[in-house]
């Protein structure tokens, strides 16, 4: 090793800047004991071949044997500078924040590291074990934040209503990565800058209460239905012969899930209607309900079978809202929309965009009924709506709308 320096020195007498005759001597210096030596030829080797990030990485290393935070830091931060995508880098600096406590420093290192790990196949042992220690440490830090944050707006939040909270909270839990805002995909027509909304305030719709009234008379009027077994009752799901599997096979010409239409793509159903006139007379009296011909309104109660799931899925336009009112729900039944879900109360009315991504199940082991029509969309002027019809209207009567059935 002697003869090795004393060779590297002349060297260095010939080429005072050779980065790896620099490099090496102070490899030598840092395992003899002497950091403060290792920095100083480190730091002219860098400096030499300031694009190559091994050298750095060996004056961060003297630095920190000479406990020297703050080169090292530097050396580092030069690294990240060169390529942020540096794991050994990230790794270091997300060592030395941790190390000096702090941690909104070493956290965002912790994530970087995490974010440009090679996949876990492809990790030896060691770097498995700090990743995974490096994944702890974030997910406790990002629950002590969240902590933090619901602890103060907690004492805030009292003096506000839930109509009033409702969308602020989604803000702050998307913020928190608490959930994730769910886009309207429309496979109609598609209204743009209407608000989406997973479910729609209720103050929108002032027509609520009076069909809420009627709620006992209508669920009187299917429980006689279901009583004596009366015809009408059809799977909601029936697809045409020869159509590929979809998420709608399992419940294709299924009796899970059951409906018993009063009113189908505009066309009032005589039968039902007569049999249920308190149903359709709370329907009749709804304003909000859009008429067009071969499309709307639509309105049925829907049959949820025990132990039944509806898959996620999407609706067709946001130009309506569907409206659910519940009748029967037994425990274990509920419905998700985009990223919220509640469950139904009887009697209580809810509205929704059906072009969000929704769900719903019935995990009991009775049947769920509800009552479900669409409505116009309550962000909708009279004129839109009107121009809306004609715009239905003409394009069923052209000729040239293969699914004029297809429902608004």
């Amino acid at each position: 090793m002697e003869a090795a320096a004393r060779d590297l020195r002349a060297a260095l007498d010939l080429a005072p800047n050779h980065p790896a005759a620099l490099n090496t001597l102070g490899m030598m210096a840092l395992n003899g004991g002497d950091p403060g030596g290792a920095v100083d030829l480190f730091a002219r080797a860098a400096d030499a071949d300031p694009r190559a990030a091994p050298l750095l990485m060996n004056l961060a290393s003297a630095h920190r044997a000479l406990g020297d935070d703050d080169g090292e830091r530097r050396a580092l931060d030069r690294v990240v500078a060169l390529d942020q995508r540096d794991l050994g880098a990230q790794i270091r600096k997300a060592q030395l924040h941790q190390r000096r406590a702090e941690h909104a420093e070493a956290t965002l290192a912790w994530r970087a590291a995490l974010l440009f790990a090679p996949p876990l196949e492809q990790r030896a042992p060691e770097l498995d074990a700090l990743l995974r220690d490096a994944a702890a440490y974030v997910a406790e830090r990002d629950r002590d934040f969240v902590s933090t944050v619901d602890a103060r707006l907690d004492r805030e939040r009292a003096a506000f209503d839930g109509a009033e909270l409702r969308r602020f909270d989604a803000a702050v839990d998307v913020a928190l990565g608490r959930r994730r805002v769910y886009q309207p995909v429309c496979h109609g027509v598609h209204f743009p800058f209407l608000p989406a909304d997973e479910f729609f305030p209720r103050h929108l719709f002032p027509w609520m209460d009076a069909l809420e009234a009627r709620a006992d008379a209508i669920r009187e009027e299917i429980s006689a239905l279901l009583a004596e077994a009366a015809p009408g009752f059809v799977p909601y799901i029936s697809m045409p012969s020869g159509a590929p599997p979809t998420i709608w096979s399992e419940l294709d010409n299924n009796l899970q899930w059951t409906a018993y239409h009063l009113w189908r793509h505009g066309e009032r159903q005589d039968d039902a209607c007569a049999r249920c006139p308190a149903t359709a007379a709370a329907l009749n009296a709804i304003s909000a309900r859009p008429e067009i011909p071969g499309r709307t309104p639509n309105a049925f109660f829907s049959l949820l079978r025990p132990r039944t799931r509806i898959p996620p899925h999407n609706g067709v336009t946001n130009t309506r809202v569907t409206v659910h009112l519940p009748l029967i729900v037994p425990d274990g039944c509920a419905i998700r929309v985009g990223g919220e879900t509640r469950g139904w109360t009887v009697g209580e009315a809810l509205a929704f965009d059906d072009t969000i991504e929704h769900e719903a199940w019935n995990d009991s082991d009775e049947l769920r009924v509800v009552l479900i029509f669409d409505a116009w969309n309550p962000h909708l002027s009279p004129a839109e709506r009107a121009l809306l019809r004609l715009f239905y209207e003409t394009a069923d009567a052209s000729g040239h709308n293969p699914e004029a059935q297809r429902g608004m």
